[in-house]
Formats: structure tokens, sequence, C-alpha cells
């Protein structure tokens, strides 16, 4: 028989399973509602959306890197709590995600878990998700992918305390050999660790920089009111150099640096040197779990009282 668009509204309503896992549920029941959230139930794919609500804070930030190293991919996907993120199932799925996305098209979150799962084409992205949540039990949310590609050199991947950072670097250069490829990892480190906001200078937005200088310009002021405005500008400078060295990589110190002084650019212009090649960090991607969210404030002894008190 033909399955209508309404009865499969209703089943998605009343199991919180993907449209198409709803339709083929009806189909194979012969559109019997009861029967098909059965079928459903017995899939693992009816009771998802009644998690939806719950904060998913904790996670991955996972890596994919391509077999040519030309391309990577760095995605986050979100648990409730970390112990299901360290969970293997879980992890598990989030490194199929992480292959499905080094290879899609998609380019916005939306249009990635709306997409065919390349491992079920029957299914979504969204709906293999929802069966995941069924299957673990905790609200799982596939918050966001970025990926990078180089032709004229490679890409770096590097996570960080198990998934709690993940990094992709891209890198120019007209050699690519182990030494090179240790300079990549050593920088995708340096970037998991400290966090800079741009690769140089160069991209730092002007307004931004302004704004800066006058904030800065005015503490110097207030600091050294009779100051000549020589004095007063060196000042500024000063502290927006050190500001920039912070957030710009190339002008952060190495953090392996044996004299404690060598700089990010200062150790990849000495690999390129020693190797007889150019290398141009051009662009990374530092994703941090969890970054931005609202984490549930959990207290446990008052979960138990709550249990035992049912």
């Amino acid at each position: 028989m033909a399955i209508t668009a309404a009865q499969v509204k209703e089943l998605r309503e009343l199991t919180g399973a993907g449209m198409m896992a709803c339709k083929k549920a009806l189909g194979e029941t012969d559109g019997d509602m009861e029967k098909a959230v059965e079928y459903l139930r017995e899939q693992g794919l009816a009771g998802a959306e009644k998690k939806a609500g719950r904060i998913a804070a904790e996670g991955v930030s996972f890596t994919k890197l391509a077999a040519d190293r030309k391309s990577a991919v760095v995605v986050e996907v979100n648990a409730e709590t970390d112990f299901v993120a360290k969970n293997a199932k879980f992890r598990s799925f989030v490194e199929e995600v992480a292959a499905q996305a080094l290879d899609t098209s998609a380019q916005d979150i939306d249009a990635f878990l709306a997409e065919p799962w390349k491992l079920d084409k029957e299914k979504t992205v969204n709906e293999a998700l929802s069966e995941q949540i069924s299957i673990i039990g905790e609200n799982m949310h596939i918050r966001r992918f970025e990926k990078l590609s180089e032709t004229n050199g490679f890409v770096q991947d590097y996570v960080h305390a198990g998934g709690r950072i993940g990094v992709i670097l891209d890198v120019q250069s007209t050699v690519v050999n182990e030494a090179v490829e240790e300079m990549a990892k050593n920088i995708a480190m340096q970037i998991a660790a400290l966090n800079p906001k741009y690769i140089s200078r160069d991209e730092v937005d002007q307004d931004y920089l302004r704004s800066e200088e006058k904030i800065l310009l005015e503490a110097a002021k207030n600091e050294k009111p009779n100051a000549p405005e020589k004095v007063l500008m060196g000042m500024v400078q000063g502290r927006l150099n050190k500001e920039l060295k912070e957030v710009c990589l190339v002008d952060q110190i190495y953090v392996k640096a044996e004299d404690g002084k060598q700089s990010v650019q200062q150790y990849v212009d000495s690999v390129a040197k020693a190797n007889g090649a150019e290398i141009k960090l051009v662009r990374f991607v530092r994703f941090e779990t969890g970054e931005g969210l609202e984490k549930k404030n959990e207290d446990f002894a008052a979960e138990v009282a709550a249990q035992i008190g049912k």
C-alpha cells in the first residue's frame, strides 16, 4: 500500500525517529502504525526525540586526514557526559562522522546532516545520529565540522587529550619529507596548547587594531598624564606588540625552543633552510570540545535522592 506523508509525520511525532526510518517502518508493516512503532523500537530508532532537550556539552573533537595528506577535516560531536564521550561505541561513531565529513560537499552543518549516510544510504546523517542516541541513551549532537585542502604541500592534523582539542593545519611547502611533517606536527601541537587566533599580523582586523590602540593610549595617559606623546605612543606599541605575540601564531615563542626565545616563524625558517624548502603556514582550524556551550550543573547527590524518591 502507498504510504502517505501524513502517516510518516504521525510516526515521527510518536517515536522521534527520522523521516526515512519512519517511511521504511511503515512500508515494512503495511502502514500499521502500532506495528511500525514496534519495528522502530526493535531497530533502536524510537525515543531519540525524548533525549533531545538535554544539554550535550561533553564529547570529542576528532580529525581525519586523507591518505595523500592533501586534505583533512576536524569535527566536534557532543554527548551529555564525559563517561559516554570516552565510550568506545561513541568514539567509533565519531570516527564514522569524520570519515563522512572528509568526503562531503556540504557547506554547512544542516546540509551535512541531511545528506545520505555513507554506511547506509537509506538513512541521512541525522537519522544515523538519532539511531545512536537511542542505542547509547544520551542526547548527542554533531555540532560542527571544517575542512582544509592544500595542493602545494600538505595538511597536518593533531588531536590533544583524547579529543578535548582537534587541530588541522594547512602547510604550503616545496619539499614534503619526515622533517617537514614533524615540524608541522609540532606547530599543530603549539596551536592546541597556546590557542592563537591568527597565523600572522596580516590577518588581524584593522578596526580591531585601531580600537586596541585607542584603549591602550587612554590607559597610558592615565598612568603617565604628563608624558610626551612620543613616550605614550612607545608604551602603546610595546603593549600592542606583546598582545599580538600572544594571538599571532608565527610571533609566538616556539614552545619547544631550547633557548626559550625562538619564535614559531624562526623555527619554521630553520626547518625550511635545513631541508632546502620554501614553507608557509597558510591556515589552521582549532576546535575545543564544548567551547561556547552551556554545561549542565550536575548535583550527583540530588540526582540520587530524586531517583530514590521515585
